[in-house]
């Protein structure tokens, strides 16, 4: 539509204010606003209006109905070890015949950290201060090479940092990975509404746009063709992570084994909660069906119970890891079947303008933003299978500049593991009582990308290094 359609559009769905200041505006912020007019589906907001905005959004959980959810347990917490090797045969041929693709939510930006940037490019490695990306693109790398069958990789950015992130990998050569499997993504926006509707301004000359929530990334990938990208040339599942947790599997054949053998269309990791408060989400089931309750959503109580043995009834703690079929992602970012996700509404404190163009900064919530959850398509997915992993092996993210979850608390974590390694492989490595080494060691993933690559790759060095002050092994 051209900017006179534009304008009439939002004027007959009484959303005029947006162009308020029209007139006010040169040639580039018009244009700037017609641009951001245009991403905005105007039936969309006016439905989440009527279903969030009034009355305080969606209905309360059913709390008193939700059970723990069944999950699949790692060998030595009561799981198979047959259908372990099962699963993970099932899933190594599916890599072997070029079946997978990786996934990327990295629409962050390291403002938390005190970073300036994108979060993919802060530097997490303990000794040769890797970025994020870098580990992920070697360990997709180093499982292609290991299967035979380079993989897509396809990473969702945002508005803020898709420029800088395509930048970044040019500039470091796409880690040597084809850059023609490389694939951004620019992740969708919602416009901030306020208690009657009425899309806000950020400024007179942009509308108050926010990112559409993880949730967002199936509709990046249909709007994209990378779903049709994939159909193309055979790729049926998508291995799904963000872009926090350093020590994450981006491919994992066991997962993807137990994902396809149980011709499931969504699957899940979890790892068990270390403690009642942790905060992250909880895997349940309600009304017989598979999905995350907010830690925020469950009441204490409910988090502290515990079972016969003296483990959390509820203990299934969301580590943001899936398994997507190609259809199935398609279906749920165009409705087919009636399938959709929902949004979910956060009253916020949104900065903009009066009605005389002056900057405003609310001291309380004065606007909703909508957001959806990737999770939330557990419940539309047909055999949706919830697998264990171990915290130590697959579970360090990076969200605060201190303490918990932070940059320290993961490099340890990777050290813990190579020490971890190096001590399978019969290599004496000091360590304190958590498993820290005294050494500066790491491990490249195009060395080892697991504890089973990298015992074969060591045992074939002759004869193996001697481990006394310190190794970086690629």
């Amino acid at each position: 539509m051209n900017a006179h359609e534009i304008i009439a559009a939002y004027q007959r769905a009484g959303q005029g204010q947006v162009f308020a200041f029209w007139e006010r505006l040169d040639s580039a912020s018009r244009a700037d606003l017609l641009a951001q007019a245009a991403e905005i589906e105007l039936a969309e907001i006016e439905s989440l209006h009527r279903t969030l905005g009034v009355g305080g959004g969606a209905a309360a959980l059913r709390l008193n109905e939700l059970q723990p959810a069944p999950c699949t347990r790692l060998p030595g917490r009561g799981g198979n070890v047959t259908a372990w090797n099962r699963a993970r045969a099932a899933g190594e041929a599916a890599l072997r015949g070029g079946h997978v693709a990786a996934f990327t939510v990295a629409g962050g930006q390291g403002t938390r950290l005190g970073f300036d940037g994108p979060k993919g490019t802060f530097a997490i490695t303990p000794v040769r201060g890797k970025s994020l990306f870098q580990v992920f693109a070697e360990k997709i790398a180093a499982a292609g090479r290991h299967y035979g069958r380079p993989l897509h990789w396809f990473i969702l950015t945002s508005h803020a940092n898709h420029e800088q992130t395509a930048n970044y990998f040019s500039a470091h050569r796409f880690f040597n990975l084809d850059r023609n499997r490389v694939h951004f993504l620019r992740q969708g926006r919602m416009p901030a509404v306020d208690f009657s509707g009425k899309i806000l301004l950020e400024t007179i000359g942009g509308i108050a746009l926010n990112p559409d929530g993880h949730g967002g990334s199936l509709r990046a990938l249909h709007r994209s063709g990378a779903l049709d990208l994939l159909k193309s040339e055979g790729v049926d599942t998508l291995s799904y992570f963000q872009v926090d947790n350093p020590l994450v599997r981006c491919i994992d054949p066991a997962f993807l084994g137990f994902h396809l053998l149980g011709d499931s269309e969504m699957s899940s990791k979890m790892v068990p909660k270390v403690y009642p408060e942790e905060k992250v989400g909880l895997f349940c089931l309600g009304a017989g069906q598979l999905g995350v309750v907010e830690y925020s959503d469950m009441p204490p109580a409910m988090q502290r119970e515990t079972t016969l043995d003296g483990r959390l009834r509820f203990d299934a703690g969301n580590i943001a890891v899936h398994i997507l079929a190609r259809e199935f992602a398609r279906r749920m970012a165009t409705g087919g079947d009636g399938a959709a996700l929902s949004f979910h509404r956060a009253d916020k404190k949104i900065s903009g303008v009066d009605a005389a163009g002056r900057p405003v900064e609310p001291e309380r919530p004065n606007g909703i933003k909508f957001e959806m959850f990737v999770f939330d398509a557990l419940s539309f997915a047909r055999n949706p299978q919830l697998v264990e992993t171990s915290r130590a092996d697959e579970f360090s993210p990076v969200k605060n500049a201190e303490g918990v979850d932070s940059p320290r608390t993961a490099r340890e974590d990777q050290l813990r593991q190579f020490a971890r390694w190096f001590r399978a492989a019969g290599v004496g490595i000091e360590t304190d009582a958590t498993g820290l080494p005294s050494l500066p060691i790491e491990v490249s993933p195009l060395f080892g990308y697991d504890e089973p690559t990298f015992l074969e790759a060591w045992n074939k060095l002759s004869p193996p290094p001697v481990v006394s002050t310190g190794m970086y092994l690629e």
